[in-house]
């Protein structure tokens, strides 16, 4: 099973429309996938599902981890590294189990110049840690509010082509 995580709590987040699009095209080439976006988290996810106090709601969060061979995590920018709630979030999940030994792609996008490079190297360590193994090819979209067309898909040749080949090797992966 592959899940892709959009790693922000942010609402109608551009994280979500990149996810989306990593969705449609895994599906266009046979491959299911779920997306498991951290906006759907319950407002006090914090208090209620850390340190061994699991909540109900958690519940299908923890079984879609577990469940789940292959990630891909789709990771914006905050402050020059990833988003709090997606450590949260990983914190929270089962250890070692959730991630142990399964396999993980990693999207960086930002608003900014540099596609999230130093959020996603962050990220990349917590992923060792956790003895998830990433695929080398790790791709950063700069300036994501330029890269989609009105249907919400990436347009632009160079971040299709990257896009499209680590698609292609997630799958082999």
């Amino acid at each position: 099973m592959v899940t892709i995580i959009s790693g922000t709590n942010r609402p109608h987040s551009n994280t979500l429309k990149l996810s989306r699009y990593y969705q449609y095209k895994l599906k266009e080439r046979g491959v299911a996938a779920h997306i498991l976006s951290l906006a759907e988290l319950s407002a006090d996810f914090i208090s209620a599902d850390m340190y061994k106090n699991r909540s109900d709601a958690f519940q299908p969060y923890q079984e879609r981890i577990l469940a789940t061979e292959k990630f891909i995590f789709v990771i914006p920018e905050y402050n020059g590294s990833f988003p709090g709630i997606l450590k949260t979030f990983v914190d929270a999940c089962k250890f070692p189990d959730s991630f142990f030994n399964k396999k993980a792609a990693l999207v960086g996008l930002s608003s900014g110049r540099y596609g999230n490079i130093r959020g996603i190297d962050h990220f990349t360590g917590v992923c060792h840690y956790v003895r998830l193994n990433v695929l080398p090819l790790r791709i950063h979209i700069p300036y994501i509010v330029n890269e989609f067309d009105t249907d919400g898909n990436l347009y632009k040749e160079d971040t299709v082509r990257f896009t499209g080949e680590q698609i292609e090797e997630f799958i082999r992966f």
